[in-house]
């Protein structure tokens, strides 16, 4: 059978439905369920020309390319492409919601989502920092990490993070030893069982300049990152670092590793995109689900226009398949 994946489609008015519409037809070896409006899909559809048949979803239905099955979820109003209402909030979480029941439950192997825009629904008067910590809360978690992958012309680029979205003044402070041991645990942990790497390599960068250069340009390094390193070889694991940054993404040194921890946002993933941006995936790892993202906006100002490219969302789906059917490598 072939695994259903639930895909959410994301804020209405953003370039999100037609993203999913796309999805009509599609060749891969899963079954994608849409999470929408149904009358917003249509007009979508109607609009960019797009010849896409709609069946409502329903469990028992058999996997048919030739149509797409949409699990409807009502519109809190009537959305137009590229106009925010934040009336839609509650809407965009309830996509959510329901996709992370279904995939709770057993109905769904996983969930792929195509993007919201955080604003409109802190304007809706429910505070929000993004999906990753959404679904955390939710599923309560405690600690979650964000790893964002692609493919390049050699080979699989993954790149996790120890901080997400804070500002750079606020880094140093929460790089914790615990923080960092947590992050390399839940990230060695998953490669295994979501990757099948028995014993992955992991390349640590630091966080200063050069690594900190022997404590003249911080003392990170020596104080934080080396300790828990140095404490989680002991138990086996293949950890390469600290490492500095501007090197990191070289070829020879990504030959090394399976993956990359990245200290902060912006010193892993400008990389990670300039690299595989339009096909480069978000992955959530440390759920007790198997959760995949587009690795880009709303783009509002594409919605509507047909230009928006699919690829990340097919590659969302994709992984978010291949994660579920996976066999597990332990060592």
């Amino acid at each position: 059978m072939r695994p259903i994946i639930a895909v959410t489609s994301g804020e209405p008015a953003g370039i999100g439905p037609e993203l999913c519409l796309r999805l009509a037809g599609y060749a891969g070896d899963e079954h994608p369920v849409i999470l929408g409006d149904r009358s917003l899909l249509a007009e979508r559809a109607a609009s960019l020309g797009l010849d896409v048949s709609l069946r409502d979803y329903c469990p028992s239905n058999p996997a048919d390319r030739s149509v797409l099955d949409v699990l409807h979820v009502p519109l809190a109003v009537p959305s137009g492409a590229g106009v925010l209402n934040a009336a839609n909030g509650a809407y965009v979480l309830a996509l959510l919601d329901r996709a992370l029941a279904g995939c709770q439950s057993g109905e769904f192997a996983a969930m792929a989502t195509a993007p919201v825009h955080k604003g409109v629904i802190n304007d809706a008067g429910v505070p929000f920092t993004g999906h990753t910590e959404y679904l955390a809360e939710k599923t309560a978690t405690p600690r979650v990490v964000m790893m964002l992958a692609g493919n390049t012309e050699r080979g699989p680029l993954r790149v996790a993070l120890v901080t997400t979205h804070l500002p750079l003044k606020e880094v140093p402070a929460a790089i914790t030893a615990e923080v960092l041991e947590q992050t390399l645990r839940i990230l060695h942990a998953d490669l295994q069982q979501k990757y099948a790497l028995a014993q992955p390599r992991i390349l640590v960068a630091g966080l200063n300049p050069h690594a900190g250069e022997g404590g003249y340009l911080g003392r990170e390094e020596i104080e934080i990152i080396t300790p828990v390193l140095e404490k989680l070889r002991a138990t086996g694991m293949q950890l390469i670092g600290p490492l500095p940054a501007d090197t990191m993404f070289t070829p020879p040194m990504l030959a090394r590793g399976d993956a990359v921890l990245a200290m902060f946002h912006d010193q892993g993933l400008t990389a990670l995109k300039y690299a595989t941006f339009g096909h480069g995936i978000n992955v959530t790892l440390g759920l007790p689900i198997i959760r995949t993202s587009v690795d880009h906006g709303t783009a509002l100002e594409l919605a509507g226009t047909g230009r928006a490219d699919p690829g990340s969302l097919f590659e969302a789906v994709a992984e978010a398949a291949r994660m579920a059917t996976v066999k597990v490598h332990t060592p």
